[in-house]
């Protein structure tokens, strides 16, 4: 297929998307040397700067790799999927599970590293929990989150954090559809209080196993749950 010229607006997302299409219908196979920029801007019809940035793009898409003093290669031919599209289609089950690994290990850390700032916001978060607790399903769900949130953040290790947000999305999904569909506070607006007081006063304390372990125990106790609906 041949590139052709692009039309003058927006350049860099047709170039972008030129570039792609010969990428991801084999015109450059996997370990094939682009063009040049100057041949390519040539080619396209528009300024190196253009084709720098449609560069990127395919970079940043996983595609192409720039090698310094030899040029940009094609590294692959189809684009990754990112992590949270991958969370998005994956089975709830699936996610709560590696879900269980993370939180567990962070609540043992949390209990080692917490500061008195971190002592704060998990107390409040549990009162913020509770208050949730005469509000809908979704609010008292959120406020669920929030409190695991500040569990996995006082463990001190930022990618955890990060890695934690990514599965929020789809945990609040799951959770306020299980909620519902069992009637979980049908009969206790504030289900857990208890074992997520415990908790907390696990990580206050300093005791990463009892924290550990009373967070693997509520974890599983709804990926059973899950399984179950």
């Amino acid at each position: 297929m041949p590139l052709g010229s692009l039309r003058p607006s927006p350049l860099v997302e047709q170039a972008t998307q030129h570039l792609r299409e010969q990428i991801t219908q084999g015109e450059w196979p996997v370990g094939t040397r682009l063009p040049g920029e100057n041949a390519l801007a040539k080619t396209l019809g528009v300024g190196r700067s253009t084709v720098r940035e449609a560069l990127r793009a395919l970079a940043g898409a996983g595609l192409v790799q720039a090698r310094q003093g030899s040029g940009v290669f094609v590294i692959a031919t189809a684009i990754a999927e990112d992590w949270p599209a991958r969370l998005r289609r994956a089975a709830i089950t699936d996610v709560y599970e590696v879900r269980m690994m993370v939180e567990t290990q962070a609540a043992r850390m949390a209990a080692q590293r917490r500061t008195e700032e971190d002592v704060a916001a998990l107390e409040e978060a549990l009162a913020a929990r509770a208050r949730a607790a005469s509000q809908d399903d979704a609010a008292f769900v959120d406020a669920d989150i929030a409190l695991h949130a500040a569990v996995v953040a006082a463990a001190g290790n930022p990618v955890l954090t990060d890695l934690f947000a990514e599965f929020a999305p789809a945990l609040r999904e799951a959770l306020i559809g299980l909620v519902e569909v069992l009637g979980l506070r049908a009969h206790d607006r504030n289900p857990g209080h208890d074992t997520h007081a415990e908790l907390v006063a696990a990580v206050r304390d300093g005791d990463g196993e009892a924290a550990g372990a009373i967070l693997q125990a509520e974890l599983e106790q709804t990926l059973a749950h899950l399984h179950d609906s």
